[in-house]
């Protein structure tokens, strides 16, 4: 890659880093689903009228809003509200290139190379460190639903692959609409019409600025430098600066929230990024399965 676009995808992984620490401090007064649904309607609208439908069944673009967003994403929010650190978070969602591998041969039966096995393998040793160093300390329910949140993703790239999805601009816009209504919906259900209203009417100033920059920064921009750099380049020269994202998601929470990593987690953690390095990064292009890991 040229210094130019490599400094765009570094601007992204900066983007996407920081992400889950404006999710996490935005999230201070507002239902997570509720906040959910706010991203996404403004990912949504008013694109939807202006940029053209992906060249996919609908079938296709309702699977991967499904799974992509609305499953990975109200997942992360629920798991970050339930107290999950915002810098752990963003590697513990990682553990979705360890999952996409494993559904993807399970399902669509693409079998992966040797070397993604290995990593694999050596991801999943790191993540269950993580998860019983970060357990020893404090609740394990939130990055059980952190997991989940990274099988949802998997699931979805797998529904991508499988339907010849191509991860585009447009993509991103329409499988948003999947979110709105059955986030704002379950927030009804869950926290009730009152506390619904509350929030809605006494919105802070870093909840409305956060919904911007989730909605704009990361998904908008984010996704649209991120794709254009998938459209010129090979996956396997542009995937691997996903590796970056936890680095920026640890060093963000450190810097504005004081979360400071124990040791164990920080050894599963670099474990789990060993893992998942050796599972993309390659000299040659990747099975398309593997190459699906962007970020939130």
């Amino acid at each position: 890659m040229s210094p130019k676009h490599s400094l765009l995808a570094i601007g992204v992984m900066l983007l996407w880093g920081a992400n889950f620490v404006v999710i996490d401090e935005g999230l201070d007064g507002v239902p997570p689903l509720l906040f959910l649904a706010m991203r996404f309607v403004l990912v949504a609208i008013p694109l939807v009228f202006f940029v053209p439908r992906p060249a996919a069944s609908w079938q296709a673009v309702v699977a991967v809003g499904t799974f992509m967003s609305l499953g990975q994403f109200s997942l992360l929010y629920i798991s970050l509200d339930l107290g999950m650190p915002a810098g752990l978070a963003s590697l513990v969602l990682q553990a979705q290139v360890i999952f996409t591998i494993v559904i993807a041969a399970a399902v669509i039966r693409e079998v992966p190379t040797r070397r993604q096995v290995v990593g694999a393998l050596i991801g999943t040793a790191g993540l269950v460190v993580v998860v019983v160093a970060h357990g020893a300390s404090a609740p394990v329910l939130p990055v059980l639903v952190m997991l989940g949140a990274s099988l949802s993703w998997a699931t979805g790239n797998v529904i991508a692959r499988a339907a010849g999805v191509q991860s585009g601009f447009s993509m991103v816009v329409w499988s948003a609409l999947v979110v709105p209504v059955p986030a704002f919906v379950l927030s009804l259900v869950v926290d009730g019409g009152d506390e619904v209203t509350r929030a809605l009417t006494h919105l802070s100033g870093v909840a409305i600025a956060s919904t911007v920059y989730t909605a704009v920064g990361a998904s908008l921009i984010g996704y649209g430098i991120w794709n254009s750099l998938l459209a010129r380049y090979p996956a396997s020269a542009v995937v691997p600066f996903v590796l970056l994202v936890p680095v920026v998601g640890i060093a963000a929470a450190w810097v504005v929230q004081d979360e400071v990593p124990s040791a164990l987690e920080v050894v599963g953690g670099v474990v789990m990024l060993v893992g998942v390095a050796a599972a993309t990064v390659s000299r040659r292009r990747a099975p398309a399965a593997a190459e699906a890991t962007a970020t939130v």
